[in-house]
């Protein structure tokens, strides 16, 4: 059974808002997620930001995402935006391949 909708406001460089679909499917991708040689590391935090790290750079890009079903859209505090699919228990984003960290 699915949770409810949960909706929440994130200011980046304006007002966005982030509707996710079920706290059930969201939990199952929160947390941090890195490349297998470890360079990047992004985690997705429960309030809908990101905080993504490179190489000793901690914070490389921050922002919010917005997850609906297995994909997931992203827009940093620059405006700039991206997106991903998780498949199989593997994030595949910009093309970079992400495994959650345990």
């Amino acid at each position: 059974m699915k949770g409810p909708v949960r909706k929440a406001k994130v200011t980046t460089t304006g007002k966005f808002t982030i509707n996710l679909q079920s706290m059930d499917n969201v939990n199952k991708y929160l947390g941090m997620w890195v490349t297998k040689d470890g360079y990047i590391r992004h985690e997705l935090l429960p309030d809908g930001r990101y905080d993504e790290a490179r190489g000793n750079k901690k914070s490389a890009y921050q922002g919010s995402y917005i997850i609906t079903g297995d994909h997931i859209d992203y827009k940093d505090d620059t405006g700039f935006t991206a997106d991903g699919d998780f498949r199989d228990g593997i994030l595949y984003h910009a093309g970079m391949v992400l495994y959650r960290e345990d």
